[in-house]
């Protein structure tokens, strides 16, 4: 199930899509006039505008832009590379279509003369003439991301495009120069001055500082931001003696310390490596080795003998020997750590009075100090500028050729670039067809009448019972086998079919507007129900301006309005035709008293006899808009048909003749689109087109048989013979 409505959905997408496409192709079709009108003269016009316009030459010339450097790097300074910069190319693009380069160019080529006697005017042109006219024979561009500029000079000669455009590169490039040396001249200039005014004014700043280096009888050592002076050399001296006494003192109290917390053992160890003594170390030496020699006697000879007495009363005297110089030691030490601190509180009471004094010193200086390093800015401000000028200077010597180079001077051209002939007849065929398609849309946008059945439908609400192809004619002259009789077979079918009522019999055609085709829609209706044996009664009411019988060719003397005014009889105003079973009613004259005499109980009781008597009856009225008669028609008989003409009236005037009838009662069974041309419009082959093309095809194959073609002729010559259709009274 789910398959199936897919294939649905999809079918309509494809249906819809097609008949879309096929409403833009029925706009063009039916448009093609229009569009080709507009694409003829489109191409016509561009056409002879491209061979009156005068041949232009174009002349080209490509030049380098850097920016201003020099062709070596200046003084003091690094070679710079110059990188692509578009917004400085952009500058110059403005720059070479100034005043002031395309003036130069007008003056150097005397273009005011030229130009005045190439256009005929009087007198000489003036400069901005000139340069108006110039400018817009120059194009400036840029071959992409690249500093290269392409000038291009358009002119009906050819020597004067190639002369444009290799002067205005060499304006460009002076131009260029001139401003450069003029920059350089003026810096120059301006350095020169505001060096002299720094030279006075270190000058002036140097005689102050000599008037304080007198008064205050200074004599500083460095420059005027160390602020060097002999205090504060004795002050950073006496601190450096005061720091490595400190030091001193430190580490030989620390030492002291430590030796003295020791027992006299540890400490007869400790003292030869933490203060080394020459004695010491030698009484050490000797106390060991008699400790040795006693050791060894002691062991040989025993405790009592003289030797080992000996060695022993030895070693007692060398171990007070050492007592005694370990005291020594210890009492120099001591000694020692007294006068370090002695020598570090007398240094650090200098260094205390030597800062009180340099403060004191320092707050007198400061003044001189403050003039120096004024003195010395000052100069290094002059000798910056002076570095300046020196560097402007030999700059400015330097040639600078390489700002703006000619890469490709311009030559004079062999061939015309304008008017170009095949892309100007291409433009204008493309354009022409633009404008054409877009006119006809255009148009097609703007016409509100009905176009198609969808818009019947979709406007009205209402059926489209027949579509009638255009130049329908009366279906007695053109014969029942008639391709245009099928269409109202068609519209006699649907119109059986959608009645509501089998004993509706009466019918009537309306329309919003004149000239729509009621008449002949009605006439050859009725001739069709006839012919499908019907007694059909075909009655002419519109009273103002009859037609049916013009095309019946018969008087209009008498009819319906000499009934209706009881001046004849029925019997007397029906008239037959040769058609069987079709009879006829004029309209007759109508009296001026008499305008609205279809709404009378007379034509009420005429409606009545007549659908008694006639399987059929048909009546003819004017626009529904326009005269009550067709509101009172459509009010009166059983069926109403709705005429439009295609692409004739708005579809606003349709929808209100749709509302009158409605709004009067009546029964509006459907729609007739009428005069299509099926030849134009293919949305309306499929309505009418293939039985035409069936008839034609199937006359076609006929026209061989002599019989055939004798009938034929013998038809025309009696139709032609009776020049009309005669009718005869009926009753």
């Amino acid at each position: 199930m789910e398959a199936s409505k897919l294939n649905q959905l999809n079918g309509q997408t494809e249906s819809s899509s097609k008949l879309h496409f096929l409403d833009y192709w029925r706009i063009i079709r039916i448009r093609k006039t229009v569009i080709l009108a507009v694409f003829l003269l489109v191409v016509i016009t561009t056409t002879a505008v491209t061979f009156i316009l005068p041949e232009t030459y174009m002349s080209s010339t490509r030049i380098q832009v850097e920016k201003d450097t020099s062709n070596i790097a200046t003084l003091l300074q690094m070679p710079q590379a110059s990188g692509y910069d578009p917004y400085f190319v952009n500058t110059e693009f403005e720059k070479i279509k100034s005043t002031k380069v395309l003036n130069k160019v007008i003056e150097d080529l005397g273009l005011n003369e030229v130009w005045s006697k190439r256009y005929g005017t009087e007198g000489k042109l003036k400069t901005h003439e000139s340069y108006q006219l110039l400018k817009k024979q120059i194009d400036v561009q840029q071959a992409r991301n690249t500093s290269l500029i392409d000038i291009r000079a358009y002119s009906e000669d050819k020597k004067e495009a190639a002369a444009i455009a290799n002067r205005i590169a060499q304006v460009y490039r002076e131009t260029r120069m001139e401003k450069q040396l003029e920059f350089s001249r003026t810096g120059i200039e301006a350095l020169k001055k505001e060096f002299d005014t720094q030279s006075e004014k270190v000058k002036s700043a140097q005689e102050e500082v000599d008037k304080l280096r007198k008064e205050l009888k200074i004599s500083d050592v460095g420059d005027a931001y160390l602020q060097t002076t002999v205090e504060s050399e004795t002050v950073r001296n006496m601190e450096r003696d005061r720091i490595r006494a400190h030091q001193d003192f430190v580490t030989l109290n620390t030492l002291y310390e430590q030796l003295v917390a020791l027992n006299p053992a540890t400490l007869r160890q400790a003292i030869p490596t933490a203060y080394p003594d020459p004695a010491l170390d030698r009484l050490l030496t000797d106390y060991a080795k008699t400790e040795q020699q006693y050791t060894i006697a002691k062991n040989d000879y025993g405790q009592e003998h003289p030797e080992v007495i000996r060695l022993l009363s030895l070693l007692s005297n060398i171990n007070s020997q050492i007592e005694g110089r370990l005291d020594g030691i210890m009492k120099g030490l001591s000694a020692q750590v007294t006068a370090r601190k002695a020598t570090l509180d007398m240094l650090t009471e200098s260094v205390e009075n030597a800062k009180k004094e340099d403060t004191e010193m320092t707050a007198k200086y400061r003044p001189y100090f403050i003039a120096k390093r004024d003195l010395e800015t000052q100069q290094r401000i002059r000798e910056s500028i002076h570095l300046r000028i020196l560097q402007e200077t030999v700059d400015q010597k330097i040639p600078k050729s390489g700002a703006v180079e000619i890469v490709i001077p311009a030559e004079e051209p062999t061939k015309p670039v304008r008017p170009n002939i095949g892309m100007n007849i291409t433009l204008g065929v493309l354009v022409g067809l633009i404008m054409g398609f877009g006119l006809a849309f255009f148009i097609e946008y703007l016409d509100t009448s009905v176009k198609t059945i969808d818009d019947v439908e979709r406007t009205l609400g209402s059926p489209v019972l027949g579509v009638i192809p255009q130049n329908v004619g009366s279906l007695i002259d053109e014969g029942p086998d008639s391709p245009h009789a099928e269409a109202y077979r068609v519209l006699r079918t649907n119109l059986l079919f959608s009645r509501k009522d089998s004993t509706w019999n009466t019918i009537t055609v309306v329309s919003g507007g004149a000239g729509e085709g009621k008449s002949t829609t009605i006439f050859n209706l009725a001739t069709i129900f006839a012919q499908n044996g019907a007694t059909v009664l075909l009655v002419d009411s519109d009273l103002r301006r009859p037609s049916l019988h013009k095309i019946l060719n018969v008087t209009n003397s008498i009819g319906l309005t000499n009934f209706l005014l009881k001046q004849n009889t029925l019997e007397e105003v029906v008239q037959v035709s040769p058609i069987p079973g079709l009879s006829f009613l004029p309209s007759g004259k109508l009296p001026s008293s008499s305008l609205g005499i279809l709404n009378s109980n007379q034509m009420k009781e005429f409606i009545r006899q007549a659908k008694e008597r006639f399987d059929f009856v048909f009546f003819d009225s004017p626009p529904i808009m326009g005269v009550s008669d067709a509101s009172v028609l459509a009010s009166e008989v059983d069926m109403a048909l709705l005429v439009i003409q295609y692409r004739k009236y708005p579809q606003v005037m349709t929808i209100r003749a749709k509302q009158m009838v409605e709004k009067v009662g009546g029964n509006l069974m459907g729609v007739v689109l009428n005069n299509i041309n099926i030849s134009q419009d293919s949305y309306y082959y499929y309505y009418s087109g293939y039985y035409y093309d069936y008839y034609s095809k199937h006359d076609d194959d006929e026209s061989g048989s002599p019989a055939k073609n004798g009938k034929s002729k013998e038809t025309k010559v009696a139709s032609a013979e009776r020049g009309g259709v005669d009718l005869k009274q009926k009753y």
